[in-house]
């Protein structure tokens, strides 16, 4: 085991100088022995000047290497030498430092995506914003020239602005959920009721658009302890996706089944699908696989995001599969209740 060698050396020095007084006091030797032990005392105080020295200088050398890293170079790493306790100071600022390079890469990432969030927020908002604003003009101009015109420049404004207020509440959702400011009510739930009650609502726009509706949902109860709002924005937003991009394809299949101590629900459709190049970045924020999915359909690219933050609080996995022009899945994996009493916060 290595030892504090300043340390070592001041218990030496203190050692000879008492040996030096009691045999000064009492022996009264000769002076080659008092001329050893003061050699020797020398020596000592000698060495422990020059350990002292190469403390001071691995400190400076330390505060240096401090201080490029806080002026941004993260390459910075300090070299271990032969003190013990040193070194352990040494190891935990090495790997504050690396630390601190995991989460400057992390904001820069963040940085970019807020960038790219904003223009796309900027561009979805202006857009609808815009026709508003053009169809109202033309109303107050007269321009539409029949009653029927009018109607249907109203009913424009109306589909205009409930889809702007829709993206702006998933937009302030959205926030809410990265700050953690959404509180979720954890309760026993039938996994499989809050299935059939998201696909119940969406029936009306099933039949508009001639969708087969094909199901396979258990009869009997599927346990979890989760948020009833959270389940069914999941589901819901999981359906909205699979009807929006895939009713080309006219069939809409809803799957649950119990799996490895989860409860798994699949959403798929036979639309276009989803290009191998696009399938990773389907739950990012804002994004929309234009050539692979329906350009024609209208979407904020929240509600797969939204879907997958909620996913995860509560344990939660989310994925996506698809072949083109065959067959498109969206996955949901929700952990079963467990066996013993009481409701795990989530």
């Amino acid at each position: 085991m290595k030892h504090d060698k300043g340390a070592v050396l001041l218990i030496v020095q203190l050692i000879l100088l008492s040996v030096l007084f009691v045999v000064d006091w009492t022996y009264q030797p000769q002076g080659i022995v008092r001329g050893a032990l003061f050699a020797g005392l020398f020596a000592v105080t000698l060495a422990h000047l020059y350990v002292r020295y190469r403390f001071t200088a691995r400190l400076k050398a330390t505060a240096a290497a401090l201080k490029r890293a806080a002026q941004g170079n993260m390459n910075t790493r300090l070299l271990s030498g032969d003190d013990r306790h040193f070194d352990e100071v040494i190891f935990s600022i090495n790997e504050l430092i690396e630390q601190l390079v995991k989460v400057q890469v992390r904001s820069i990432r963040s940085e970019a995506a807020r960038k790219s969030l904003l223009s796309n927020i900027s561009h979805d908002i202006r857009t609808p914003l815009t026709s508003i604003i053009g169809y109202a003009d033309a109303l107050k101009d007269d321009i539409a020239a029949s009653g029927e015109e009018k109607e249907l420049y109203l009913d424009i404004l109306s589909r205009k602005a409930v889809a702007l207020k829709e993206l702006i509440d998933q937009i302030f959702e959205l926030a809410k959920l990265d700050a953690d400011e959404i509180p979720l009510k954890p309760e026993t739930l039938d996994f499989a009721e809050i299935v059939r009650e998201s696909v119940i609502g969406f029936l009306p726009e099933l039949k508009t658009h001639a969708i087969e509706l094909k199901v396979n949902i258990p009869e009997n109860a599927c346990f979890i302890v989760a948020d009833r709002v959270s389940m069914l924005r999941i589901v819901s937003n999981l359906i909205k996706n699979a009807v929006e991009h895939g009713k080309d394809g006219k069939v809409l299949g809803i799957e649950l089944a119990e799996a490895a101590g989860r409860y798994r629900l699949l959403v798929w459709d036979r639309g276009k699908g989803i290009a191998p190049e696009d399938l990773p970045r389907v739950f990012e924020r804002m994004y929309r696989t234009d050539r692979a999915r329906n350009p024609s359909a209208q979407g904020s690219g929240l509600g797969l995001a939204i879907a997958k933050a909620l996913a995860e609080k509560h344990s939660g996995t989310l994925w996506a599969e698809s072949e083109p022009g065959v067959k498109t899945t969206f996955g949901f994996a929700v952990p079963k209740r467990r066996s013993e009493p009481g409701l795990r916060n989530i």
